[in-house]
């Protein structure tokens, strides 16, 4: 600590001959000192108190972003609703009101030019591509090539198809063994195909497309190379508001 010392002037009265006079003396600096303190000691708690200030504002602010990030996390996580802000970007949403037991579900939507049938909903492309190609624009979609379930979609499905052109669907043998799988994981139903007489024909041919017959007109499926460039049919799951 740095002091200082403040000298008083004082007075002496002197009585000479009857008369007064005043002299001014300078007293004992050792009798007469006031310690001070400098501002160098307030400076210095001044300046902690504003340290400690703004560590409890960012400790405040990481509290803030972690409670945010608690209470939304989940729902960043869900993939439903990742695809449904991606879908609200790139898209606009076509909803019919619904009877749904889900509890604050009124709305059922696919993008707009995407089809409806049952819980999900279809895109059917334009033009042509190999079928990894096609799985892969499905994807950036946020979709997969169409998963055929029963005969009711397949119905739906070639309702809506070209009938001058063939369509990829989700169904390929990656091993030309006869093993055939769909992209979604659903177990192959060999009790629910539509493969068109004759087919699945040739090994080398691993991947399916759904066409109708030139002589019959009769929609099914058929194996083909997966190199060759044809229509495709993707498909989500709806989304519900």
């Amino acid at each position: 600590m740095i002091s200082c010392r403040l000298l008083v002037v004082g007075s002496l009265i002197l009585h000479k001959g009857g008369g007064e006079k005043d002299i001014d003396v300078m007293p004992d600096p050792r009798k007469n000192t006031i310690p001070c303190q400098s501002n160098f000691g307030f400076s210095k708690l001044l300046l902690a108190l504003l340290l400690i200030l703004f560590l409890l504002k960012q400790i405040l602010l990481s509290v803030s972003f972690i409670t945010f990030f608690q209470k939304n996390s989940q729902l960043l996580e869900d993939k439903h609703y990742k695809r449904f802000i991606k879908e609200m970007i790139l898209t606009n949403l076509e909803c019919v009101r619904i009877n749904s037991t889900m509890k604050g579900k009124v709305w059922s939507c696919c993008p707009e030019k995407w089809k409806s049938f049952s819980s999900s909903c279809y895109f059917f492309s334009t033009d042509a591509k190999p079928w990894k190609e096609s799985q892969e624009n499905c994807s950036r979609m946020e979709a997969h090539l169409v998963v055929i379930n029963s005969k009711e979609e397949q119905d739906f499905l070639t309702q809506n198809m070209d009938k001058a052109a063939a369509y990829f669907v989700g169904l390929s043998d990656p091993e030309g063994q006869g093993h055939w799988q769909w992209v979604d994981q659903t177990p192959y139903n060999q009790s629910a195909t539509f493969w068109h007489p004759g087919e699945p024909s040739h090994r080398e041919e691993r991947c399916v497309v759904v066409n109708p017959r030139p002589t019959s007109a009769q929609w099914g499926w058929n194996d083909i190379p997966c190199k060759d460039r044809h229509r495709s049919v993707c498909e989500m799951m709806k989304i519900y508001l």
